[in-house]
């Protein structure tokens, strides 16, 4: 943006996200100045450039919450609406590099650019930058990817940067020998918190709501919704708690066999439950 007048002998612009000043006149005149001088902090001008970077980051940070959310459910999206979100920087900045899936499932490329008709530019695994146009696409969830490996090696030979964790994201694969009657994983049971304060509070500075006793995540799989919860103790519990099993519900709350779970709620719900587990109290002596 434009560089404005603000008070006698200066000019104010966001830079990086800052409010940065410079001279119009004497000796520095047209430089930037490597701090905003006294006599500007509290001039309009600038106010309204701080309150207008806020929204700019509060807009950037909802993009990629927009973004993770289509990516976690595998929801199709137009390609007419990337295209005309593409100019926004935000959006811009939040889509570059994920990996999209068009009408052939197998054919995974990077998005690069999105025109104005409704083009996509990918970079497909060979290499080369092709064109798409199908009505919607996917920006797959990674236990989707075929060759996730494969995909992860070539991300990092072209130097990906993704904002939405995607590509590097950590996944678990369901077991294929499943007990009919299991309903419940205790691999990440037993992860020892000084209180339920420390562990709800690290559940919700990871993303995960807080309800009750439990930390959970809600995802769509397939076209269903279901939610994984995790036992993290009773609220106003003061005492040491520790982390409990990892269940599965649908929406109208029935408790879903291990093996009815979809591969995307399965993996998301071990990669919350793992998340939890890893912020555990570890006594010294003891491997991590």
């Amino acid at each position: 943006m434009g560089w404005l007048a603000a008070g006698d002998g200066y000019e104010v612009a966001l830079i990086e996200g800052r409010v940065a000043a410079r001279a119009t006149s004497g000796r520095s005149a047209g430089r930037q100045l490597k701090s905003l001088p006294k006599a500007l902090r509290d001039h309009p001008e600038v106010d309204r450039l701080r309150r207008f970077a806020e929204w700019l980051g509060r807009h950037a940070a909802a993009c990629v919450a927009q973004a993770d959310l289509w990516m976690v459910s595998s929801l199709p999206v137009p390609t007419g609406l990337l295209a005309r979100v593409w100019p926004d920087e935000a959006w811009q900045s939040a889509l570059r590099d994920l990996a999209v899936v068009g009408d052939d499932p197998d054919e995974v490329g990077f998005l690069r650019d999105a025109t104005e008709t409704g083009e996509l530019r990918v970079v497909n695994l060979d290499g080369e930058t092709v064109r798409l146009s199908p009505r919607t696409v996917t920006l797959p969830h990674p236990v989707l990817l075929p060759d996730l490996d494969d995909l992860r090696e070539f991300a990092a030979e072209l130097g990906v940067v993704q904002k939405v964790e995607q590509i590097h994201r950590a996944t678990w694969r369901k077991p294929a020998d499943l007990d009919v009657r299991a309903t419940t994983v205790t691999e990440f049971s037993g992860g020892t918190y000084d209180s339920r304060f420390g562990l709800a509070a690290r559940a919700t500075t990871l993303g995960y709501r807080v309800t009750g006793g439990y930390a959970t995540c809600r995802v769509r799989d397939a076209g269903a919704i279901t939610e994984a919860s995790v036992w993290i103790g009773e609220p106003y519990w003061e005492d040491e708690v520790t982390t409990g099993g990892l269940t599965w519900q649908d929406l109208d709350g029935r408790t879903l066999p291990l093996r009815e779970v979809g591969p995307v709620a399965w993996s998301e719900g071990m990669r919350m439950a793992a998340a939890l587990y890893a912020g555990r109290k570890v006594e010294e002596g003891k491997d991590a």
